[in-house]
């Protein structure tokens, strides 16, 4: 490589060009001349001696390398030169390299990067979701894939290791573990099969509940754990970086597949599916597989299904399965610091070309040397770009601390969050950025800087032409970075109204002073009503013998929790749309307490006393059902009956709708309606069984976690296999109900602050460049009389030109395209008229006050010192 021999080449140039020039000397002498003379004839004879070697080098190659080490050489001792400025400058871009970083570390690891599996590009999802009766005909008929589903969720007791503890598992097909390619860490993985009656009493760990619960203790294969009341053997320990589906889970346990059990072979809980593709099937073979599958599956149910359901059933992969709750807000954050990184840029560029005033007569006498137009802008991008690169490592260091605040702000159950890192992903992301940064500030200044640099540069009459370019030049910058202001400040505006209408909904029910905790004994234990309901019947009576307890109640499923308890109702009298079966009720099971304790008002009619425990079925409902099922008419004395029950209820009250499901509906697209009915030994509910597991809600001023502690000891000696989890109070389940939008709002809103205030700056910068400039105007037009009021607003109404028109051409674009915002806004339009009022009043405030310190400052021009200046 000649490049590393340059040492050797440039000593034998040397040597070759004084041979040349000593042989052109002595011929000389030989004819005559005196040696000074000779020696001055043969240098003319020869030329340029640097220009020459220039040019020797550049045959030999990777000249374009030397020039560039010049160049940065340069670039670094121009920055030695100008701490102020550089320090500015890479400050500046490391904020918006720095964020870019942090919130592609989080695109990377939950959009980009490959699922852990083996070969994760044939992992597909199934839209959709089905019962397991449909899953094994699946698996039996679809030839383009392997099929497996799973169940999360599901929740055990797990007793006979110390304290009972609530575990979170997952139900899965014996097959899914060899679909995702899964390897334990200890032991083996379900077989093909054992997922039938008789063959399924096995169970996996997670390595964490392994290494908590256990010790890891190896000795635990083989051996058999009581979860729910069933004895399991433990087969396997998957590996620490196993988290399928989520971290949540803790053990796997295989699906039930009893076809004999129609009810909940065909009707149980429907999951999704996931499947493998064979070898030589493609996605669009699987998505027309799953459709014609889909055509016919529905004859196999045991009773008719909706036309409507899994209507557009279809395949896609894994990954975009699993993320897709989280895609759309992901990708607004990372346009959102995209914009905060063009307005850093654009604020360089402003103070580039500020400093480029100052160097104009160096790259003039740069250029009159001869240094073409493409060498100095070459040299200056260079200078950019070390700028750039400095950032990114400043910006590095920011991303690091700033994806640990990510990760604490983001909602724990964030799909993949806990993979999410600072890979070699993200520093080539963080690289390639920070260069295309510095090409990006650093072409329009060095364009301008070696156009001015031609040699009428130097002349008198080439200096207003120039300024002239770069005043517009900086003016455009200006517009741009209030108009990219406006932008994500319109863009936070309205998330910060919606979480306000969000957070200021009436749920339906008093928060306040509310504790709740969830109460599991095995569903063995209440397979005896009366045993299970004299259990909660003491738990509730010791409760309410508490320490400030004003209130205590039971409930199945509590608002916001994250459950929903469904039933298919009959409603007398109700004409059933055609094609459609019995609407699918939520059902909450209550003890007559319960609307007093959670604080439900009545709107009509009355609530549960203790005689309807155990005298004719009774039920309440919701307003939102009474107006769908009763319109126009009274739901009090109307009849409603769960299938399969011989009695009708009547309906004794109505309340107002409770915000059960999320803080955005009251219930799921899919329920039809809501009822409350009394827990009791006659509940018919699912397989005539009563609710094993409820939320037991104490209203109370006292501590929480002195009640808390003496519930948990109040349920141990009634029952100690019967755990106690989920404590918490009803304010804290509400404020995780706006985890997700108060993160979302939370970074938006950091994100415009800081483009408002680089903005601003902009606008600063401008004007202040501007003053400058117009010392000497300014000194002689108030020495003709020109007032210091008139001095103010000429350059006020400078920067109210520049403000105005960022400000509507950033409001052009926000109107184009806050649509995509629509999808996370509750109670406000993504047009919203007062937003954008609003934020055009403050930018307009705030770009005004940075155009006075400027203004100010050209009032103050004494004309006498600025005439003697220039």
């Amino acid at each position: 490589m000649s490049f590393w021999r340059r040492k050797k080449r440039e000593a034998e140039l040397y040597e070759e060009v004084r041979s040349h020039l000593e042989m052109a000397k002595r011929e000389r002498v030989e004819r005559g001349d005196t040696a000074k003379d000779a020696e001055r004839a043969a240098r003319r004879e020869f030329g340029n001696i640097e220009l020459v070697k220039d040019v020797t080098r550049g045959a030999w190659g990777w000249r374009w390398l030397e020039e560039f080490v010049e160049d940065a050489r340069y670039g670094l001792r121009r920055m030695r030169k100008s701490p102020g400025f550089t320090a500015i400058a890479v400050l500046t871009l490391a904020l918006g390299i720095g964020a870019n970083s942090a919130i592609f570390s989080l695109v990377n690891g939950i959009l980009l990067s490959s699922l852990p599996y083996v070969n994760p590009e044939q992992l597909v999802r199934l839209t959709g979701a089905y019962p397991k009766g449909a899953i094994v005909a699946m698996r039996e008929q679809v030839n383009t894939m392997d099929v497996g589903a799973y169940d999360e969720g599901q929740e055990l007791n797990l007793t006979g290791f110390g304290q009972p503890v609530r575990l979170t598992g997952t139900l899965v097909s014996a097959e899914l573990f060899s679909i995702l390619g899964a390897r334990p860490e200890l032991g083996r993985t379900f077989y093909p099969g054992e997922d039938v009656p008789g063959q399924d009493n096995f169970v996996i760990l997670s390595h964490a509940l392994w290494e908590q619960r256990f010790g890891s203790d190896a000795t635990i294969l083989g051996r058999s754990i009581e979860l729910g009341g069933v004895s399991r053997q433990v087969i396997g320990v998957m590996p620490a970086d196993f988290r399928f589906p989520s971290t949540k889970t803790q053990v796997w346990i295989p699906l039930h597949n009893d076809p004999r059990n129609a009810v909940n072979f065909w009707a149980g809980d429907f999951m999704p599916g996931i499947g493998r593709l064979r070898p030589g099937s493609t996605m669009q073979q699987a998505q027309t597989e799953i459709r014609m599958f889909q055509s016919h599956v529905g004859a196999l149910f045991p009773w008719p299904m909706p036309a409507s359901w899994n209507a557009n059933a279809s395949v896609v992969r894994l990954q975009n399965g699993m993320v897709a709750e989280v895609r759309a807000r992901l990708l607004i954050l990372l346009g959102a610091v995209a914009l905060v990184l063009m307005i850093a840029c654009s604020n360089v560029a402003n103070l580039t070309l500020s400093r480029a005033a100052t160097r104009e007569k160096e790259i003039s006498i740069r250029s009159a040397l001869g240094a073409g137009r493409q060498r100095i802008t070459r040299q200056l991008l260079t200078e950019s770009v070390l700028q750039a690169l400095f950032g990114g490592l400043l910006g590095l260091a920011f991303a690091k601390e700033g994806l640990i605040l990510l990760k604490a702000v983001l909602p724990a159950d964030t799909p993949r969050l806990d993979e999410v890192r600072m890979d070699w992903h993200v520093l080539v992301f963080t690289g390639t950025l920070a260069t295309l940064t510095g090409i990006v500030f650093g072409l329009a200044p060095a364009l301008h800087s070696a156009r001015a640099a031609l040699t009428e540069a130097l002349k008198s009459g080439g200096r207003g032409t120039a300024v002239s370019v770069s005043q517009r030049l900086r003016r455009s910058l200006a517009i741009a970075q209030v108009a990219l202001a406006v932008l994500l400040v319109i863009a936070a505006g309205l998330m910060i109204r919606s979480f306000w209408a969000l957070s200021h909904v009436n749920p339906g029910f008093r928060a306040e002073h509310v504790l709740t905790a969830r109460i599991t004994p095995n569903e063995s234990f209440c397979s005896d009503p009366m045993r299970c309901l004299a259990f909660y019947r003491n738990v509730v009576d010791q409760a309410q013998a508490f320490p400030g307890t004003s209130g205590v109640a039971l409930v199945n499923t509590l608002p916001l929790g994250g459950r929903v308890s469904k039933r298919s109702l009959d409603v007398e009298n109700y004409d059933l749309p055609p094609g459609e079966d019995s609407p699918l009720f939520w059902l909450n099971v209550v003890t007559p307490e319960y609307f007093r304790v959670m604080g439900i008002s009545l709107l009509s009619g009355r609530g549960f006393t203790d005689s309807d425990v155990s005298g004719a079925p009774v039920a309440v409902v919701t307003a939102e059902t009474a107006r769908r099922f009763w319109p126009n008419q009274s739901a009090i004395g109307k009849h409603i009956r769960l299938l399969d029950d011989k009695d009708w209820r009547t309906v004794v009250g109505v309340i107002p709708d409770v915000r059960a499901y999320d803080l955005q509906r009251n219930a799921p697209e899919w329920i039809g309606g809501t009822a409350y009915v009394p827990y009791n030994a006659t509940a018919t509910l699912e397989d005539r069984r009563i609710p094993s597991e409820m939320t037991i809600a104490i209203r109370t001023a006292s501590d929480d976690s002195e009640i808390a502690m003496m519930l948990r000891n109040s349920v141990a000696a009634l029952n100690h296999e019967v755990p106690v989890s989920e404590v918490k109070t009803m304010n804290a389940v509400v404020s995780e109900a706006v985890a997700t939008p108060a993160s979302t709002t939370a970074l938006l809103a950091v994100f415009a602050a800081l483009a408002l205030v680089l903005g601003t700056i902009g606008i600063y910068g401008v004007l202040s460049f501007l003053v400058s400039n117009r010392t000497r105007e300014i000194g002689v037009r108030m020495a003709l009389g020109a007032q210091r009021g008139d001095v103010l607003r000429s350059v006020m109404g400078e920067g109210a030109k520049l403000s105005l028109a960022g400000i509507a051409l950033g409001m052009a674009g926000a109107f184009a395209v806050m649509r995509v915002l629509s999808g996370e806004l509750y109670g406000v339009g993504a047009t919203d008229p007062l937003t954008f009022c609003g934020v055009a009043i403050l930018v307009a405030f705030v770009a005004l006050v940075a155009c006075y310190v400027p203004a100010r400052r050209a009032m103050r021009v004494d004309p006498v010192v600025a005439l003697r200046y220039e």
